[in-house]
């Protein structure tokens, strides 16, 4: 059922982070494949940016998709080896650049300057996108700042995801931040993740958790890792593992 309201984004008194160049340092010398069976795609941000991301698994397969939402001060190709392991699980999964990130080359790139405050409408364009293909029950999936901006989309989203994961997300940084109002407006299920050496980070979980509607869930895990090195240190398998739990019991059994 459609939404019937979107909440207003929120900004934080400050200085808003934008970079005049439209890219980061081209990194295209960087030996980061793209998995066989992905493929390169474009689409624009609500605001009409332009990105460019990858698109991993069956188009209509399952009808089950995930957006996996980048950290700060990477770009998708972070998540190129969970999205293959997802997509080989069934669900069509899209990484992206958000905007003014261009690491070059098969990494894409991505129009527009840095703006942490505005990365929300790329996420939600990342959305729109995957409905576009055929997915009609999403996922949101987001590292650090991917994952503040996870919160921000599914709380404007009209059509409502089903699930939010954020990993080591800050409740507020560079002038996106996310309130109790908008984590009580999302009826997706949400789960938290942070390891307990992070120490902002887990706070930051704490606090989430607390302020969000249910279903929730909050895991703070034994690791000083932050973002998606919390998939590649320590107990990764654990935190694979309670991401994998959260899509299958809201995407696929509830499908």
């Amino acid at each position: 059922m459609a939404r019937s309201r979107r909440r207003a984004v929120t900004l934080l008194a400050g200085p808003i982070l934008i970079v005049a160049s439209a890219c980061v340092p081209d990194r295209s010398d960087e030996p980061r494949t793209p998995p066989l069976g992905s493929a390169a795609v474009a689409f624009e941000a609500t605001d009409g940016v332009a990105l460019e991301g990858r698109l991993f698994g069956e188009e209509n397969a399952t009808g089950l998709g995930v957006v996996l939402s980048h950290e700060l001060p990477e770009d998708q190709t972070i998540w190129w080896d969970f999205a293959e392991r997802l997509a080989e699980e069934g669900y069509l999964v899209l990484t992206y650049n958000f905007r003014g990130y261009c690491p070059g080359g098969r990494g894409g790139c991505s129009e527009g300057g840095k703006s942490i405050a505005s990365i929300w409408q790329d996420t939600l364009g990342a959305i729109g996108y995957l409905r576009s293909q055929g997915a009609s029950r999403l996922a949101l999936v987001g590292s650090s700042m991917g994952g503040t901006s996870s919160i921000v989309a599914a709380a404007q989203d009209e059509l409502g995801v089903q699930v939010v994961v954020t990993l080591s997300a800050p409740m507020s940084i560079d002038g996106l931040t996310v309130t109790p109002a908008m984590l009580q407006d999302i009826t997706a299920a949400k789960l938290f993740l942070a390891g307990s050496g992070d120490a902002s980070a887990a706070a930051d979980a704490q606090a989430l958790f607390r302020d969000a509607s249910l279903p929730k869930r909050v895991e703070i895990v034994s690791s000083d890792a932050h973002g998606t090195l919390l998939l590649l240190e320590g107990p990764s398998e654990l935190v694979r593992s309670y991401i994998e739990t959260e899509l299958d019991k809201y995407l696929r059994e509830a499908s």
